[in-house]
Order: C-alpha cells, then structure tokens, then sequence
C-alpha cells in the first residue's frame, strides 16, 4: 500500500541515520515519497493527518542496497541453463527473486548486467511488480573475448543486436573506440541506467584468467565519455589489476569485484575517487554450493584460487580508505536472491569493519554507485522514503540483518512494501 500525500509517522523508533550522528531516539515523518521531517520525539510532533506505525523502539535505518547484482532468474551454475530455458521462464522467477529481495529489506537493487531486470525496472516502477527500486545497466559492453564473450557460441548469437536466442544476459560485442562509443549509445537505446563493462576476464568465463586485461584504456575512456554525455556513469567488472587501473585511470565510477586489487591499483582507485563494490557473498556461494548447481570445474578452480587473497586485498584497500559498498553478484542460481545481506555481515566478518561502518557501506556508499547520492541511503529531510525497522540491533549483531523474519517493515519512495509491526 501507499502512503500517498497522507503523512506516515513512523513514531519511537532507534534511528541510525547513516550520516555519521551516533543513533538516536526519534520519529521520521513521510510524506509524498520522501522524507519530511526526521529528528527526536522533542524536536518533530506526529501530524493530526498522520498514519501512526509505533515501532516501539525498533531499529530504524535506511532501506538497504545491493549495487552488484543481477536479476535474471537463473536457478543453476549451468552454462545450458540460458539455452534451454525459455526466456518467460526466467522473467516469472526474476519476479519471486524481487519479492525475496523486498522481504530482506532491500529498497534498491543495482542490476549490472541482464536483460530480464531492465524490463522488470518498469513493472516495479509502474506497482504491477512489488520489489526494490531496480537500477539497470541492460546489455553489458564486451570485447570480442572478453568476460561476457561466449565463446561457444556463434558471435552473432551472443551480440543482443543479432542474437537467435534472447536470454537473460546478453551483451554487446564491440573493438575500438569507434565501436565502444556506437555500444554505449546502443544500451542507453535500449533504457540503460548506467553502462556496464567488462575491463578484465573473470572466473564464470572459460578461455580467460581474472587477471587478463580488457578493453584497453583508450576504449574504456571512450565508454565513460558516452556516459557522461548523457548523465549516466560507467559500472565495470574488473578482477585483475591491469583492469582495475585502467577502469580507475578512465574514470570508471564504480570498480567491481577489485580481486587483484594491491596497493598500487587500490591508489589509482582512491585517486579517481572511485567506488569498490567487492561482491565476497558470490564467492562463498560458489564455494560451498557452486558444484551441486553445475558450476563448471573450470569456474571451480578459479575461484577457489582467488577467495583468500580477494578478501586479503579488500582488508587492505578499506585500511586504505578505498569506499566500499556491498553488492552480492547473485543470480538467483549461484546466491539466492533474499539471502544478499550476507555481504553485510562478510563485511565486518571478513574485511574487519565496524558495524556501523558495514551498515554505511549498504547504504549511504551503496547509494553512490546507484547513481542516488544525496537521494537514497540516508534518513535525512528531502531523501527518498527508502527505510526499514529491524527486531534487533545490527550495530550490536550484524547477523540480524539476514534473518528476514527480523526486518518488520520495509518502505521504499514512502510505499509499504511490507508490514509485520501492524498485523494482528
């Protein structure tokens, strides 16, 4: 249900802000989608026209955001799954998987990379879908060989513009900066938010390492440069050092996955001012679950070559002073969607965060490589509405975030996506 222009009090609650003021016994006032008043019971009164929700003291902090994801309705690790299944299959079971992501408390999900989340965007955007607020990237941008080249398939079959087979992530094959520059146009053709590329090899990618290079610098400085022309960002997948440089070097917004990141590319990341997204929880669900979904032995091996010196190098950059935001890299097949606040807790498990620090990292730095800085991620006035109440504190035990039955209610834009605080 909506609020509408009818003011919602979210009254008595414990609220972490995520600006950096320690949290405080209050009321947030919503009203048309935003926030209009926040502040201590003494400092904001409850309209007289005001829906009252008494949270009785629950933790109350901004909705959280997984900004590397992917909404595709994959159910396996299996390179056959995108062939044989019909294209409506995996839309039906994007739609659970957004469903799953509102009940844990997510209010945004940046999607970076599939074709299935930029149709499903509208439908969330239009109330015919209930889930998080969807930012998509749609087709990602590939060199020939590259991360999101399928080799075993004819090239015109892996190209969106030529495929036979739609599936849920396609991608644009392009070389030089001429191409580069005609993709990056193709997407935001086709309604992306921001530009996906891929600046090295990977793990799910048979014929390349992580640490292979991508597009060169010259491209991925093209890519930006489309982006920026139409007041868009560039997101890039980037494991080996050599891409995370030249993703940083180009001015790439947000650097995903950093595994190869040492110092001298965690630098070049700091200097562009940059954001890292790690995505640790993939790597773990790969782990542990990677070969009774079908993962192939080559992915296997990969990853297990790089976890330990993936967090290893993350410890380092977050000593650094490298921002960091969570993003899990599900797909619903290898990391269920609904279970993406483990991030939040590898966050403090793993790379030696705060609390509070991770709980900044899933929002107010999450916001930032959504491209929502100033608008989601924060409890602020004029901020989008964007805000969840917990049983339990996540400052005390971070681990209450992935239970979902402890996140009571979740409101994204000032819309009650769900409410257990009222029911009985």
């Amino acid at each position: 249900m909506s609020s509408g222009q009818r003011a919602l009090a979210l009254y008595d609650g414990l609220i972490f802000d995520s600006t950096g003021r320690q949290p405080f016994r209050g009321t947030v006032i919503v009203r048309g989608g935003e926030i209009a008043d926040v502040g201590t019971r003494g400092e904001v009164g409850v309209p007289d026209d005001a829906d009252v929700i008494d949270l009785r003291g629950a933790f109350l902090m901004p909705g959280l955001i997984d900004a590397h994801t992917h909404i595709m309705g994959s159910r396996s690790g299996r390179v056959e799954e995108d062939l044989l299944t019909p294209i409506g299959v995996f839309f039906a079971r994007a739609v659970r998987d957004l469903e799953a992501l509102a009940e844990a408390g997510f209010t945004t999900a940046v999607d970076a990379g599939s074709i299935v989340a930029l149709h499903l965007r509208d439908a969330v955007a239009e109330g015919t879908v209930r889930g998080p607020r969807v930012v998509a990237a749609g087709p990602v941008l590939s060199q020939t060989f590259g991360h999101a080249d399928v080799h075993y398939l004819p090239a015109e079959w892996v190209d969106y513009r030529t495929t036979r087979k739609l599936t849920p992530f396609a991608s644009l094959l392009c070389d030089g900066e001429a191409e580069c520059r005609k993709a990056a146009r193709y997407a935001m053709r086709e309604g992306a938010d921001f530009i996906k590329v891929m600046a090295s090899g990977g793990v799910l990618s048979q014929r390349d390492r992580p640490e292979y290079r991508g597009f060169t610098l010259e491209e991925l400085k093209a890519i930006v440069d489309e982006a920026r022309a139409a007041n868009r960002w560039v997101h890039a997948h980037a494991e080996g050092k050599v891409g995370i440089v030249n993703a940083a070097r180009a001015g790439v917004k947000v650097v995903a996955h950093c595994d190869l990141m040492d110092e001298e590319a965690a630098e070049e990341v700091l200097k562009a001012g940059a954001t890292c997204v790690p995505t640790f929880a993939v790597d773990y669900a790969l782990l542990r679950e990677g070969q009774r979904l079908g993962v192939p032995e080559w992915g296997m091996k990969k990853i297990a070559e790089l976890a330990d010196i993936h967090v290893e190098n993350i410890r380092r950059a977050h000593r650094m002073g490298v921002r960091l935001a969570t993003g899990t890299d599900f797909s619903g097949g290898v990391g269920r969607h609904g279970e993406n606040a483990e991030e939040i807790a590898l966050f403090v498990e793993k790379v030696g965060m705060t609390p509070q620090d991770a709980l900044i990292a899933a929002t107010r730095n999450a916001a930032y490589a959504a491209g929502l800085e100033g608008r989601a991620g924060v409890i602020a006035k004029g901020a989008l509405a964007d805000i969840i109440a917990v049983d339990g504190d996540p400052l005390e035990n971070v681990r209450a975030l992935t239970d979902r039955s402890k996140v009571k209610l979740v409101i994204r834009g000032g819309e009650v996506l769900k409410d257990l605080l009222r029911q009985g």
